[in-house]
């Protein structure tokens, strides 16, 4: 959450022959209504579901796509047979940071209700990482990089793992 995933695709689809997805977004377009309304009316069980119907979709129906997740994805069970996994990795306080200089940081925060108890926030970053770095086929640091910059090393490094 808020290590500039949607930038740094952006920014792969610029330069690249590459397609772009967000989880998200397309759970958001299923249910047409927001993740923060579904997590509140219908819970997290629920919403972990609508993820699993969505891995299954891009596993057997997206090809040449750079698929941006949300926080808790990386526990579907299919992520492997997904594709290529990158982890775009900053340390807590660099995310924060980047989250609260952003010129529209009041709406980033809202969005984000995980942000609202900092030291939760904090203990789920920590709890996560070790996770993510063990799930990832390849880890990108990207505190204090652009989202370009970000962008031509991901593609080089997925060029070289291929």
């Amino acid at each position: 959450m808020g290590v500039g995933k949607g930038s740094v695709a952006r920014e792969v689809i610029k330069i690249s022959d590459y397609m772009s997805v967000d989880t998200d977004d397309l759970i958001e377009s299923m249910e047409n209504r927001t993740v923060k309304k579904i997590f509140e009316k219908e819970g997290e069980a629920y919403f972990r579901n609508l993820e699993r119907k969505v891995s299954l979709w891009l596993e057997n129906c997206v090809d040449n796509t750079l698929i941006s997740t949300g926080g808790g994805f990386y526990k579907q069970k299919n992520l492997k047979s997904i594709g290529i996994v990158v982890f775009l990795n900053s340390p807590f306080d660099k995310i924060l940071k980047r989250i609260k200089s952003h010129s529209n940081a009041a709406k980033k925060l809202k969005k984000r209700p995980l942000l609202n108890d900092l030291k939760k926030a904090k203990e789920l970053y920590k709890e996560r990482l070790p996770e993510y770095k063990a799930l990832a086929d390849i880890v990108i640091d990207v505190t204090d990089k652009s989202a370009l910059e970000c962008a031509k090393e991901l593609l080089k490094k997925v060029e070289e793992h291929a």
